[in-house]
C-alpha cells in the first residue's frame, strides 16, 4: 500500500452494490469515476505493528478516506499476514 491509507473496514463493497449505492447517494457522492471497492465504517490499521496489525474485518488500502472512516473510496484488499 504505497499510494493510500491502510484501513480496517467493517465491509468492502463494490460501488454498484445496492446498499453502498443507497448510502453514497444519501451522502450526495457521485461514484461514477471511482475504481476499486468502497470501504464502510473503517478505522486506521497500524502500519508499524504497534499493538499488532490486527483486523478481524476487511483490511484494505484506500486512496480516499476523506469521510473520517464512514466511507473510504478506491479500496483494494491487502494481506496483513505477511
Amino acid at each position: 500500500c504505497n499510494t493510500g491509507t491502510q484501513l480496517c473496514c467493517n465491509s468492502a463493497q463494490s460501488a454498484s452494490d445496492p446498499v453502498t449505492a443507497l448510502l453514497t447517494g444519501l451522502l450526495g457522492l457521485n461514484l461514477g469515476s471511482v475504481t476499486g471497492l468502497i470501504g464502510l465504517t473503517c478505522s486506521p490499521l497500524s502500519v508499524a505493528g504497534v499493538g499488532g496489525n490486527s483486523c478481524t474485518a476487511q483490511p484494505v488500502c484506500c486512496s480516499n478516506n476523506s469521510f473520517n472512516g464512514l466511507i473510504a473510496l478506491g479500496c483494494s484488499p491487502i494481506n496483513i499476514n505477511l
